[in-house]
């Protein structure tokens, strides 16, 4: 070790020195004639003296004197070898070059040579502490996720002395803070971060099963449409084999095209004949070219219960539409259906089978699932804005739904300006209140959310359902729509009429509150049973009607509901959880305490206590939990008012961070070799990084630094000074 080496540094300017030697050279001039008047006394010379002394030490104080000790490092300077041990590392996609074969390498096994002090031994022979630092994440495990900021600040903070890094990784971070912000105090400390770039820039050949969007519940006897996404990343089109299984049985298989380096996005079905949880599992048969066959495979629970669902459909006059969808929905066996018909030309309400005489009150609504809004409005012989009113709670905070069906006397405009509002998904016209009618049909064209959403899937394929959209019969009539309004979905337009906004939209979805709206732009659905009687007709609206009510039918008791978004969340989601509760009389309880328990797989039980809805959600009450754990969650809401208690169960989801497969991030790898003056490489160019860390600089020395200028002896140096200089004056008589 070489020895300290100290030196004096003055932290002034140019301003202070000159004025200093002005005050100094100005005092010493006055001291001496002052010697001078006191004819040379001794005493009074050394006090003078002692005023010089005392001037020149605060001038020196005024320039800041600091002592450095300047001393060179005790250790060897040390190169960090950070590398990454998640599980993306076990990619097997860097081809082994050294048997001169096609044989990939897992990203893991390549960078395992590189893991000994031997590969960082530099060209002169200087000499290294080379230490080498795992990472992955603080999850449990932690190698289910890769936190590049938290490793490479862990380095910072634990090494002195450090002369580089290099950090081995294929740069998929997906947890943590962005690497930037480590980087940059690297970059700060002037230690440069050399990255090691490991995996293929292109993928894998692989079939990957990305998605299976299975329900929480389904419906005995009522055909189960399980939508799926199948992407290949290999260069031509893939024939695969997909398996359908519930409770590990195989129930269906079909045989689907991938497109070359695209997905495919399709639905199996399945008919659950018997109530109970069964697990159902989407399979892909392994194809010879693809290396990941473990991403082949999704599965997730269900439960099969028997429905009976609460419709209401109201109209004005029984046109063909209300006609044949009241027809539907009574011979559904799942729904329980009421009609109220106005008939404003007539002295009584229509009657008969299924009707009510009169719009049900606010408790007897809060009953009803989905209600269908004919071509009725707000108006002296149809709804009064109370019960439009009722309308817009039961879809805001009791989850049900309600579908527009506007009809040739225009009354729907009245409903665009009243409490339903803002639940009304289209701006009607209103040069055109009664809509237009014309002598040539009219044709839905679906969108690509229509191509995609279960409610227009008319057939079991893509190609099929487009099929059945462009052959079904067309309409002569439909409503003055000028566009959707910002929030909404459209599924389906006119396919030749345009406003300044767009093809007309004609079938319409949005969520509002806790429920759902949807708004049919013609009156001739009725017309889809012409030469296939009730296939398309029934499967439609029977698929709206479930569609709309299927939050509500989560769970529900005699006097308490309880439904929950996202219905399949994942780990670390925000679930919003929802109950209705309904008091002893029937109404909603605008107030209580209502509790709902979340028992974690594990056994975990969290409380969480639900708040009351805004003004205008009576009876909804609102809160929200993350869910730690994959695995069944058992929810149980319970209302201390009531008495009343629901339970249900909430599948989540595990969070696959650590994707086999994907591909390595060099960009990341990149940045962080910019921000902080070092260099990326490829695995086959290691060797290069040998010169570059041997041209790095040395450790600047560590030096020590005392202020002497603020140091307490100091000052305690000048005041004793001044007391000695004010007490001598007194002795020798100076005034």
């Amino acid at each position: 070790m070489q020895d300290q080496q100290g030196y004096l540094q003055f932290f002034t300017d140019n301003t202070v020195i000159i004025t200093g030697v002005i005050i100094i050279l100005v005092t010493a001039v006055l001291c001496v004639l002052a010697w001078y008047r006191s004819g040379f006394r001794k005493k009074i010379g050394l006090l003078e003296l002692l005023r010089l002394v005392l001037v020149i030490l605060v001038v020196l104080t005024l320039n800041q004197p600091e002592w450095l000790e300047s001393q060179p490092p005790e250790q060897r300077s040390t190169l960090a070898v950070l590398w990454d041990k998640s599980n993306s590392m076990q990619t097997k996609d860097v081809i082994n070059e050294e048997n001169g074969t096609s044989e990939r390498k897992s990203r893991a096994e390549t960078i395992e040579p590189l893991l000994t002090e031997e590969a960082w031994q530099l060209p002169d022979d200087s000499e290294l502490n080379v230490v080498f630092e795992p990472f992955s994440s603080q999850l449990d495990p932690p190698e289910e996720g890769t936190d590049i900021n938290a490793g490479m600040s862990h380095v910072l903070e634990t090494h002195s002395n450090l002369r580089g890094v290099v950090l081995l990784s294929d740069g998929d971070r997906n947890i943590g803070n962005s690497p930037v912000d480590a980087a940059t105090r690297f970059h700060m400390k002037g230690i440069p971060v050399f990255t090691v770039g490991i995996g293929s820039k292109v993928p894998l050949p692989d079939l990957e099963l990305v998605s299976m969007n299975a329900p929480t519940y389904g419906v005995t006897k009522k055909e189960l449409r399980i939508p799926y996404v199948v992407r290949n990343t290999m260069g031509q089109d893939r024939e695969v084999t997909l398996t359908l299984s519930i409770n590990d049985k195989s129930t269906a298989t079909k045989v689907i095209t991938v497109p070359a380096m695209g997905q495919s996005q399709d639905n199996v079905s399945w008919m659950p004949q018997e109530t109970g949880e069964y697990n159902i599992k989407i399979t892909l048969a392994k194809d010879a070219q693809e290396l990941i066959p473990e991403n082949n495979e999704l599965s997730a629970p269900i439960s099969i219960r028997e429905e009976q669902l609460k419709i209401l459909v109201i109209e004005s006059y029984p046109r063909w539409e209300y006609r044949y969808l009241r027809n539907a929905l009574e011979r559904d066996a799942g729904v329980d259906v009421s009609c109220l018909l106005f008939h404003p030309k007539l002295p009584q309400m229509g009657g008969g089978r299924s009707y009510i005489d009169r719009f049900p009150d606010a408790r007897e609504l809060s009953e009803y699932d989905v209600v269908f809004l004919g071509d009725v409005g707000i108006d002296a012989d149809q709804l009064t804005v109370e019960q439009a009113q009722d309308l817009r709670q039961l879809v805001t905070a009791q989850a049900a739904g309600i579908v527009f069906i506007p009809g040739r006397t225009g009354a729907q405009e009245s409903l665009t300006i009243g409490p339903l509002a803002d639940l009304y998904p289209v701006v009607l016209d209103p040069a055109i209140p009664k809509g237009i009618g014309s002598n040539i049909q009219g044709y839905f064209a679906l969108t690509e959310p229509g191509q995609r959403s279960l409610l227009t899937r008319l057939s079991d394929t893509d190609i099929a359902n487009s099929e059945v959209w462009q052959a079904l019969p067309g309409f002569f009539w439909y409503a003055g729509i000028q566009r959707a309004k910002v929030g909404t979905e459209i599924l389906a337009v006119h396919d030749q009429v345009a406003t300044a906004s767009g093809r007309v939209p004609l079938i319409v979805t949005k969520t509002y509150g806790t429920g759902k709206v949807l708004f049919m732009g013609t009156d001739s659905a009725w017309r889809w049973r012409h030469g296939v009687e009730d296939k398309y007709h029934y499967r439609f609206w029977s698929q709206v009607a479930r569609w709309m009510a299927y939050r509500r039918q989560m769970a529900q008791g005699e006097s308490i509901r309880l439904f929950y978004a996202p219905d399949r969340p994942s780990v670390d989601d925000v679930v919003t959880l929802n109950a209705n509760v309904m008091d002893n009389v029937g109404g909603p309880l605008d107030r209580g305490t209502v509790i709902v328990q979340a028992i974690s797989p594990s056994g975990k039980t969290e409380t969480i206590r639900l708040q009351p809805g805004t003004d205008d959600s009576w009876g909804l009450f609102v809160g929200t939990f993350s869910p730690e754990e994959a695995g069944n969650y058992k929810l149980i809401a319970s209302s201390s008012e009531t008495g009343a208690s629901v339970e249900t169960d909430l599948s989540v989801q595990g969070l696959n961070r650590e994707q086999q497969g994907k591909l390595a991030r060099f960009d990341v790898l990149e940045e962080i070799a910019n921000i902080t003056d070092g260099k990326m490489v490829t695995i086959s160019e290691v060797s290069s990084l040998l010169d570059h860390l041997a041209a790095l600089p040395e450790p600047q020395p560590i030096v020590q630094r005392t202020r002497i200028w603020a140091h307490p002896l100091w000052g305690g140096l000048l005041i004793l000074l001044l007391g000695i200089f004010w007490v001598a004056r007194k002795m020798v008589g100076a005034i």
